[in-house]
């Protein structure tokens, strides 16, 4: 495998900064002194190279270089230098470098050491859990320019035992870059921070965000030897965005040692210049749009009751522009289509942002990272997300802002067509609605469209670039018109002033977007493991009311078919296998014999508390208490994944028995 030759030369220069440091040279001059003193008969006037390497190989010092050269690997990678690496994770407490890692020797990275936390004050109270006891863990997200890693989980104390290092390439974006050396002044001029995320999972597997920080890492351009230790205070969320949940020790260290480092000044300079210009980019959106609201007002003074939304708070309690929350965003191979996308969205968990105490509803729009990471969200959560999917797919989609039945503030998504076509998307759901207007101006006798959909009004729409008011006499959705270049109809806010603030790179406090990550749960394992839970609740449950449990393996497998049609149907809306499947069951069930099924669908793994949802359901309870002649049961899980290790878990209950007249 060749090199190309200004690779080469990086290499080499490489090698000899790494000799000139571990002085390899002097060493081995003394080991040739020491040498010929020992080794060379009187006569003998040369020592040949041959001579030398065994010297040194037998002294240890060719093992010392291969060792300290940290991208020497155990075993050679055939890859060529210039083809994306994954990810590197260290977890030595150590700090032994790399050793096994395959890293491109020609590529900057930043090695980030998370190297233990304190004053999680929250566990103060907290026993050490004895070994092999499940306890709360915490788990800590990182996002850097697209590369998303994740700590080994460690359990929840007053100081979590953090000690994992992280492996982040800092790559330039512009191309025919891309495969040199960032310097010192190209990772200046990166202002995308370290993104990370806080998760807490209890011990039934619930997961809870308790904080999201932004890393500035830049501070180690100009600090000494190119190695920073940072104290990181981590704050809540939500209503407890001002309380201080605990402390992060962090080492960043640059690798390979930067040849020229800044000095502090000029790093202190360039961050305050980015900060100034982010606040004044900030202060001249607010002016506008404070500009924009009053002639919105102006047009009709009974706007102002509806759900217009310029500014949103994250879950840190900053107030950003609700387009910033949005951008395209593409799913690689992990998604095929935009139905199957609307799925994936569906399957993330539901959960309103947590409130102490009684009243109004918490507003919290998270950051991706954080929505992500916590698997679950509210309705804003689920529709940026499905919105930038939409976008990825080359689809004209925005996020629309209204309410449902009772007036329940709630957001969802809304394609345009090239036809015209407007249809809904329902981010919780995944269900798809088109859109077809009533005409108020028709006579009472003509029929009009009836809605299928629940919304019941809009106040406004957007997207990553546009933000649009509804201004139409009436915010009703079954009377809106849903043509977004008339005016008259659609008050927009300036592209260019919302470009300013939410474009990619615009302003330094814009979290960028993480890409999504495959599922690390394996279908089948997760299905079996369910399964047999499954079995060992029934069976227990119906021995406590004095039954026998007897189950049926062949029809058990005849529900699968079921199970599968049920989730292409909800990602694709089409209708397909069922007729197998009935004649399947036909068979397998004798003349003289009733057969019953219970197909329920969920968003989450836990068997326990599926059987539980499952026993409130009548029907299903007849089934799993069934008595008679010649009962047989059957129970059939099959976990669906969907990236971000979001699943759809279809589980049905099913018995067969003999009919008595």
């Amino acid at each position: 495998m060749s090199l190309p030759a200004e690779k080469a030369s990086e290499l080499k220069q490489l090698i000899h900064q790494q000799l000139n440091k571990m002085d390899v040279h002097g060493r081995i001059r003394e080991i040739l002194a020491e040498t010929i003193r020992e080794e060379l008969a009187p006569d003998q006037q040369q020592l040949s190279t041959e001579d030398l390497i065994k010297a040194l190989r037998r002294r240890g010092i060719i093992d010392d270089v291969m060792k300290e050269l940290n991208f020497v690997t155990d075993k050679v990678d055939q890859e060529l230098p210039t083809s994306p690496k994954q990810p590197a994770c260290f977890t030595d407490k150590q700090s032994t470098l790399l050793k096994k890692t395959n890293i491109d020797p020609t590529r900057r990275y930043l090695y980030l050491q998370v190297l233990g936390g304190k004053a999680f004050l929250e566990h103060l109270q907290e026993p050490e859990p004895l070994p092999g006891q499940v306890c709360s863990t915490f788990t800590l997200c990182l996002h850097f320019r697209n590369q998303r890693f994740r700590s080994k989980p460690v359990p929840c104390a007053c100081e979590p035992d953090f000690h994992d290092g992280f492996l982040l390439e800092v790559h330039r974006e512009s191309l025919g870059d891309g495969t040199r050396m960032a310097d010192s002044t190209t990772m200046l001029s990166i202002s995308d921070p370290v993104h990370m995320v806080l998760i807490k999972t209890d011990v039934f597997g619930e997961t809870t965000l308790v904080a999201s920080y932004f890393l500035e890492w830049r501070s180690v351009l100009g600090s000494e030897n190119g190695v920073a230790n940072v104290t990181v205070e981590l704050m809540g969320v939500g209503t407890e965005s001002k309380v201080s949940v605990g402390i992060l020790n962090i080492k960043l260290e640059m690798y390979p040692p930067l040849n020229q480092m800044l000095s502090q000044e000029v790093v202190n300079t360039q961050l305050a210049l980015e900060r100034q210009k982010t606040a004044e980019r900030e202060r001249l959106f607010l002016v506008y749009a404070k500009q924009w609201w009053r002639e919105y007002l102006q047009i009709r003074p009974s706007h102002n009751s509806r759900l217009v939304k310029i500014f949103a708070q994250d879950e840190n309690g900053i107030n950003r522009p609700v387009c910033s929350y949005v951008k395209p965003l593409r799913a690689g191979r992990l998604l095929d289509t935009p139905r199957q996308a609307a799925r994936f969205v569906n399957v993330l968990g539901y959960e309103r942002a947590p409130v102490i105490g009684g009243g109004g509803k918490q507003e919290q729009w998270c950051t991706l990272l954080a929505f992500l990471c916590r698997n679950k969200g509210d309705c804003e959560d689920h529709a940026n997300l499905l919105c930038s999917l939409l976008l990825g797919y080359g689809l004209e989609a925005f996020v629309c802002v209204g309410t449902k039945a009772k007036g329940v503030p709630h957001a969802w998504v809304m394609t345009c067509g090239t036809d015209g076509t407007v249809t809904f998307w329902e981010s919780l759901t995944g269900h798809r609605y088109i859109h077809k207007p009533i005409n108020p101006d028709e006579s009472p006798l003509a029929e009009q469209p009836k809605p299928l959909y629940p919304y019941r009004t809009i106040g406004c729409v957007f997207n990553h670039q546009m933000f649009l008011g509804n201004c139409q006499p009436s915010d009703s959705v079954e009377v809106c018109v849903f043509d977004l270049n008339d005016e008259s109809k659609w008050k927009p806010m300036s592209e260019e002033a919302i470009k300013s603030v939410c474009a990619p790179g615009a302003t330094t406090s814009l979290p960028p977007f993480p890409p999504l990550c495959a599922s690390m749960i394996d279908a089948s394992v997760t299905s079996n493991e369910m399964e047999m839970q499954l079995r060992l609740l029934v069976s227990e449950h119906r021995k406590d009311l004095g039954l026998t449990t007897i189950w049926e393996d062949q029809l058990s497998y005849l529900l699968s078919p079921a199970l599968a049609s049920y989730e292409f149907e909800r990602t694709t809306s089409i209708s397909a296998g069922n007729e197998e499947f009935q004649d399947a069951i036909r068979r397998a069930v004798p003349d003289g014999h009733t057969f019953k099924g219970f197909p329920i669908h969920f968003v989450y793994r836990n068997a326990r508390r599926a059987f539980a949802t499952c026993l409130r359901s009548p029907f299903c309870e007849e089934i799993i208490c069934c008595r008679g002649d010649q009962v047989r049961l059957a129970v059939r899980v099959r976990v669906f994944t969907y990236p971000e290790s979001a699943c759809a878990v279809w589980i049905m209950f099913a018995c067969k028995y003999r009919s008595v007249l």
